[in-house]
């Protein structure tokens, strides 16, 4: 088992950087796969960007690149996701999630842990 918290978020405006943290129990937490995941209101949840376990390849999506980071610390079980140039569009539930079977995957079905998320609003 693997339980995940995040931390991080809160209100910004547009044009400024948040750094969101997700800590991981366990001890094979640098064997997981581990991504971030986000859900605007009325909308379904959508992949973020990935992070291989030990190669730290990194895979993200085209609304994020080049503004989002993510990256971990598998001595501290952490995995974080940097925000730069955040925009209004931006807002939502960010939830970290973390897969065991390493599938680099950017569908939800693919993870079988999650945290409870943090809410990141960004005004306009």
């Amino acid at each position: 088992q693997v339980q995940l918290v995040e931390s991080g978020g809160g209100l910004v405006q547009a044009g400024g950087s948040l750094r969101l943290s997700c800590a991981a129990s366990g001890r094979t937490f640098s064997s997981y796969d581990m991504g971030w995941f986000r859900q605007a209101p009325g909308k379904e949840r959508e992949f973020v960007a990935v992070i291989r376990g030990r190669s730290g390849n990194s895979w993200y999506a085209n609304s994020v690149k080049g503004r989002f980071t993510i990256s971990r610390d598998n001595a501290k079980n952490t995995v974080y996701l940097q925000m730069n140039s955040l925009k209004h569009e931006d807002t939502a539930v960010y939830y970290c999630a973390a897969d065991a079977n390493q599938q680099y995957s950017t569908s939800p079905a693919a993870y079988e842990y999650w945290g409870q998320g943090t809410q990141v609003t960004v005004s306009s």
